[in-house]
């Protein structure tokens, strides 16, 4: 297979370029000469955003594109144009926010979509940059010979956005840790790597269409995604866990300042954790369990430093040590227990709010 990625030099981009190469596959990516591509790859270099910055496409053929463009949407536009008389397939990768808001929990991919969206569209919001960018696909590949990966949360290695890292830096710290409850709350993500493996798939089986891409309800909860942050780290943290009522009582931003965590029964739990992702796994998704992904990306961010890569059209994500030792007393002080109490049980508490 001959695949041209968009991008593929980091997360989500440089996952779908090591798992093509992994495969055998012949692979071409097109960047702004930023980051090295994984060896092994072919590198043609311009900016999207330039005028006549697609001139490194202007020959070649390929089987399929891989394209995870998150800004102006007329800038897949322009790719997509350029690209479809000598591509077979155009895999875009989009987001489940390209729902109306707020869509009820168990939406499909038939779900109400975002108005106002234009593949002619300069930026303006994400969900309606990544619906037009979708549009922009359609018109110039045809429902036929498109694929729309609405993807959920991603998290796993190359992580530039910073949720999952900030939460294992913060466990990596140890001591007490604030760990919005409850315990057992269902969370939905996918593992990039999953994700990349999943895309080349597509393209093998020729798929087309959208698909939310994302894990299966019940495949992990806070608990267990916390848990293997301690277990990954080896770090003598105590997660101390906290009705949602404390957090949310104390200020306390749900998926930005507590990355991943949304309150049980809210809209944006039931858009972000809800979606209904029978369609991807009747075409293939597979799942690897929840501590081989956060394994996987503590692995990675020791071997970089700790430091982890940010996006920086993306706000920082992560709560302020003086917030969270604020919202750890207010906790105590709800339980009657002093400045100094700690619960039984060590490590874990064993009671959920």
């Amino acid at each position: 297979m001959r695949l041209l990625v968009l991008g593929g030099t980091e997360f989500v981009g440089r996952a779908v370029v090591e798992a093509a190469l992994g495969r055998g596959w012949e692979v071409t990516v097109f960047h702004r000469g930023r980051h090295a591509p994984p060896s092994g790859a072919r590198s043609l270099h311009g900016d999207r955003t330039a005028p006549d910055g697609l001139t490194a496409l202007a020959d070649g053929t390929w089987d399929a594109v891989v394209d995870t463009w998150s800004a102006a949407p007329r800038a897949v536009r322009d790719a997509a144009r350029l690209l479809r008389g000598r591509v077979g397939r155009y895999v875009y990768v989009s987001s489940c926010s390209v729902y109306a808001w707020a869509p009820p929990a168990g939406y499909t991919e038939d779900a109400a979509l975002v108005d106002g969206a234009s593949a002619d569209a300069g930026q303006s919001d994400y969900a309606r940059d990544k619906r037009g960018a979708e549009l922009a696909v359609l018109d110039a590949f045809g429902a036929d010979r498109s694929v729309l990966v609405r993807s959920g949360l991603i998290l796993g290695p190359y992580e530039n956005i910073g949720r999952l890292p900030w939460w294992l830096n913060r466990v990596a710290r140890g001591g007490p840790v604030l760990a919005p409850g409850p315990r057992d709350l269902p969370v939905q993500y996918v593992d990039v790597r999953d994700l990349a493996d999943w895309v080349l798939g597509a393209v093998e089986r020729e798929l087309s269409g959208p698909y939310n891409l994302v894990s299966p309800p019940g495949h992990a909860t806070m608990g267990d995604l916390l848990d293997a942050c301690v277990a990954a780290t080896g770090a003598p943290a105590e997660l101390v866990w906290t009705a949602p009522g404390t957090v949310l009582g104390a200020g306390v931003e749900p998926w930005t300042q507590l990355p991943v965590w949304t309150p049980p029964g809210s809209d944006l739990h039931d858009a972000l954790h809800g979606a209904d992702v029978s369609r991807a796994l009747a075409a293939g998704l597979t799942c690897r369990p929840v501590g081989d992904t956060v394994t996987g990306t503590w692995s990675w961010l020791e071997g970089i430093g700790g430091t982890a890569p940010r996006r920086p059209d993306r706000p920082p994500v992560g709560l302020d040590p003086e917030t969270e030792a604020k919202v750890l007393a207010a906790d105590r002080g709800s339980r009657g227990e002093g400045p100094g109490a700690r619960r039984p049980g060590g490590g874990v508490p064993g009671t959920t709010p």
